[in-house]
């Protein structure tokens, strides 16, 4: 077990998150996920360590445009069908974030590895 020097978000989505992602592509009868769904695929994302409320609230509206691209992202790589504005009134509609002051890694066989990844070379391959 090892003590990470990361705080941590845990990004989950909200009803009309999930009304958004139903109306990509729109599906007939019980078809249609739920937030139980979604959330079964919430996404936690390791941050600088924070140590007040006001840190955490700082990073967060710093970062929220980001946070939400890749939420939206995950769902939906086009984006000409994601909303019109990102703003911070659609980050806190479509997510809500619970925050942990400690991240601690319990995979005591694999060590972690730093791996960055470009979206938009993904996105350029991917067309290829």
């Amino acid at each position: 077990m090892k003590l990470l020097n990361r705080s941590a978000l845990s990004v989950r989505p909200t009803q009309p998150f999930v009304d958004w992602i139903n109306a990509l592509e729109p599906t007939m009868g019980d078809d249609d996920l739920t937030l139980d769904d979604v959330e079964r695929e919430s996404t936690i994302y390791l941050i600088p360590e924070m140590d007040t409320p006001e840190a955490l609230e700082t990073f967060v509206r710093d970062r929220y445009v980001e946070i939400l691209e890749t939420e939206l992202r995950a769902w939906e790589e086009d984006e000409r069908q994601w909303p019109d504005k990102l703003d911070w009134a659609l980050f806190q509609k479509f997510v809500r974030v619970e925050h942990s002051y400690l991240a601690i890694d319990l995979d005591d066989e694999t060590a972690l590895e730093i791996s960055e990844v470009d979206d938009a070379l993904l996105l350029d391959s991917e067309q290829d």
